[in-house]
């Protein structure tokens, strides 16, 4: 069952609350959907050494591979900023690698959205047809 946009961002919202964030306060909640129609969410987790903090984007699609799943449709990013924000570089690296030219949706939580194409947002991706 596929589901609409609303859904997805409802995810990443809802999903958003369980971020663990005392050091930025940057809360950012993620969810992709499979090509069948399953949601996986994911929310960033902070560390005090902030190169192990991990990304809600990256939580979300690791989720999703941990139950089996391997092809994904699209993503929602929701945080709590004016202006909506993508993901960071490594974040768009694993999206491209795991989904693909995706759609990219960004929210906010006060209901402003916009969808991009994942290869708007990395053109000219590395991936694995240059290790062969």
């Amino acid at each position: 069952m596929k589901h609409t946009d609303e859904d997805l961002i409802n995810a990443a919202r809802d999903v958003r609350e369980n971020a663990f964030a005392p050091y930025s306060n940057f809360k950012v909640g993620a969810a992709v959907e499979t090509d069948e129609g399953n949601i996986y969410t994911g929310c960033n987790v902070e560390s005090a050494s902030y190169g192990l903090t991990v990304c809600a984007e990256r939580v979300a699609i690791w989720k999703g591979i941990s139950r089996g799943e391997k092809k994904f449709g699209r993503i929602a990013v929701v945080v709590d900023t004016e202006d909506l924000t993508p993901p960071c570089g490594v974040c768009r690296q694993i999206i491209w690698e795991f989904c693909g030219d995706v759609p990219v949706i960004l929210s906010n939580l006060q209901g402003k959205t916009e969808t991009v194409q994942m290869s708007e947002l990395l053109p000219r991706a590395f991936d694995s047809k240059f290790l062969k």
